[in-house]
Formats: structure tokens, C-alpha cells, sequence
């Protein structure tokens, strides 16, 4: 049973934002100190990517651990009430993210998945998204 009414849940879930999130802009920010140039929410590429990179040809999807179901981490997790709701809305989500990744591949992108929980090791190394980057470049 959910601790909140309907209405307030209503409204706590449309609290929740899909774009310029704090992962996404500090992603954003560890790019531009490496000296990346990027635009934002591409319209006119599958699943609008959070940062687009295209001297590199590099697109970057920035999900968080548990709308787009993070295998094997701790906030992954499934609320414990209207379970049927939440695994269908998760099992949908995934299948458009793999669509989304499938189609820029196909248009020859380079797609890389950023997970929310990887964001503070990379504040750490800023190292490991570069070499990233400059991996899928090749």
C-alpha cells in the first residue's frame, strides 16, 4: 500500500525531471573541463541523447540506476507496491533504450551509456570517460 494518495504521488512523480538532471549536468561539466564540445537533446537522433558529440561521432545517454533498471545495483530497485505497474513501465523503458541504442548505431553513432552511480568515480578519474569517448571513437 502507497503511504501517499494518488494526488500526491501524481505530483510527486511530475516533480521528476527528464532532462538537465544533476547527473547529466555534471557529465556535461566533466566534458567541457576536458575541452568537449557538445550539443544537447539531439531531436532529430533516435531517443533524443542527453549529449551529443559529433566531432567524434559520439552520442551519450546519461540513465539513472533506477528508471532505466541498472543490472545489479542498489538503486535499482522495485517499489514494493503496484508491482505489475512498475515492472511493465521498467521492461518498456528498457526496450526503448535498447531501440534508441540500435538505431544511432545503425546510423553509425557511437553510443555510450553513463549510469547514474558511475558519475562520482568519474568526478574521481575524469580520465576513464575520456578514454571512453576516445575508445569508441576509434
Amino acid at each position: 500500500m502507497d503511504i501517499m494518495s494518488k494526488e500526491e504521488r501524481s505530483r510527486s512523480m511530475s516533480l521528476i525531471k527528464s532532462r538537465d538532471t544533476q547527473p547529466e549536468k555534471t557529465v556535461r561539466s566533466l566534458l567541457h573541463k576536458m575541452g568537449f564540445r557538445f550539443s544537447l537533446q539531439r531531436k532529430d537522433l533516435p531517443g533524443k541523447p542527453d549529449i551529443v558529440l559529433p566531432k567524434y561521432k559520439t552520442v551519450i545517454f546519461v540513465h539513472g540506476c533506477f528508471w532505466h533498471r541498472h543490472y545489479n545495483c542498489k538503486r535499482a530497485s522495485t517499489p514494493k507496491s503496484n508491482i505489475e505497474f512498475w515492472q511493465a513501465k521498467f521492461e518498456a523503458n528498457k526496450k526503448r533504450d535498447r531501440r534508441a541504442r540500435k538505431a544511432n548505431r545503425d546510423l553509425g553513432w557511437n553510443v555510450i551509456i553513463i549510469w547514474e552511480c558511475q558519475i562520482s568515480k568519474m568526478k574521481q578519474q575524469p580520465n576513464l570517460l575520456k578514454n571512453e569517448i576516445l575508445k569508441s571513437f576509434q
